[in-house]
């Protein structure tokens, strides 16, 4: 058999990804390569995505196939990512990254002021407007609780309840959620100043009463009890964030706390990262819902902004002035930016300010909050 170098070349053209290219597969290679520039260079939320921009640069090279499932009968195995995949779409990555935020969170500032569950709990508000006006606009009840879960600013749980009810929008939902969530320090403070008068931002809280042990440790054991009665399918959320916080304030189990706050959630992020991204094929996220879901995303998170800070000002209102109304923004889930936004813009207007603690109560009550609004909306519209 002759061999022909020229015909070699062209099989080996044939055969490669090159060929196979389109503008489509450009387009979401020039995405991740935007995403990749803000997560190193701007410092975006670097941790998840980095990861889902690479995830989604890998699965946008064509022939690669490390998305591609087990073929029935075919002795073919599946790609690496869409085994890894499996922990997310099975709800296992989300739940671990709870146990190491758990683990990481000092549920304190929540104890010594349970009214911050209140914050908590309005900082919500953006996930039922978002999914009132996604139901307007066509979208499917599940559909429309997936991405309404964007308000909760909370990734994890974004990712959790997307994975449970569509899916096939696990792409451009989970990069809407932490996009926006790396974007709070722009976002929520012309809100705050907008909604808040001057005498309010000044406002200097009193100093939180210290908490004992024994509360510390009963708290998980408490909210888990109660949360998981009420709502069974929340139960790998706040369970596994109850564990991780109970493994933090046991004290006796000094290294499961450090490993699930370090080594397993930096593993379980990689992971979870680089699946996610690998949703978003071109054929998946090149859609007009794209940008329907990027608009409803930032329209969730500035009314769950609004709703904290809203009943904070009926809380300064109530008290004759003793609580801040910038805390209430920290109601949103992401923690602990968006308690440093409040301390941020309380100082700017009273250089003696000191809110960090004060706006952690309703910061880690957003966590919990979201936990749960995401459970009330599976167990309403899951399958």
């Amino acid at each position: 058999m002759q061999f022909s170098f020229t015909e070699t070349l062209v099989k080996i053209w044939e055969m490669s990804g090159f060929a196979s290219m389109d503008w489509q597969h450009l387009v979401m290679i020039a995405i991740s390569g935007v995403l990749i520039y803000l997560a190193i260079v701007k410092g975006f939320e670097p941790l998840l995505l980095l990861p889902i921009a690479f995830g989604m640069l890998l699965a946008n090279l064509p022939l690669a196939n490390l998305m591609a499932g087990e073929v029935e009968g075919s002795s073919q195995p599946g790609g690496l990512l869409y085994y890894l995949y499996l922990g997310v779409k099975k709800g296992i990555y989300p739940s671990l990254i709870f146990l190491g935020i758990g683990a990481m969170t000092d549920f304190g500032p929540l104890i010594a002021s349970p009214i911050s569950l209140f914050l908590g709990a309005a900082a919500q508000l953006g996930i039922y407007v978002a999914f009132t006006i996604a139901i307007a606009l066509g979208f499917t009840p599940q559909e429309a609780a997936s991405i309404g879960i964007i308000g909760g600013a909370d990734g994890p749980t974004a990712i959790y309840l997307t994975t449970k009810l569509a899916d096939h929008l696990l792409g451009p939902i989970a990069i809407a959620a932490y996009s926006y969530m790396a974007l709070i320090p722009m976002i929520q403070p012309p809100l705050m100043r907008l909604l808040t008068t001057k005498k309010e931002r000044e406002t200097k809280m009193e100093q939180l009463r210290e908490v004992s042990k024994l509360e510390k440790i009963m708290f998980p054991i408490v909210v888990t009890i109660l949360c998981v009665l009420l709502l069974p399918s929340v139960a790998p959320l706040i369970g596994m964030l109850m564990l991780g916080n109970l493994f933090r304030e046991s004290g006796v189990v000094e290294r499961l706390s450090n490993t699930a706050q370090n080594a397993l959630i930096n593993i379980v992020t990689i992971f979870l990262g680089v699946t996610v991204g690998a949703t978003a094929s071109a054929e998946n996220f090149l859609r007009l819902e794209t940008i329907k879901i990027i608009g409803l995303g930032l329209l969730a998170f500035s009314f769950s902004t609004v709703g904290g800070l809203l009943l904070g000002k009926l809380m300064y209102w109530l008290t004759g002035g003793k609580v801040n109304p910038l805390i209430g923004s920290a109601g949103v889930s992401a923690v602990p930016m968006a308690a440093r936004v409040s301390q941020v813009e309380g100082q700017k207007a009273n250089p003696s300010n000191f809110l960090l603690m004060h706006a952690m109560g309703p910061n880690v009550a957003g966590v919990i909050g979201s936990a749960v609004a995401a459970g009330f909306l599976l167990a309403v519209f899951g399958k």
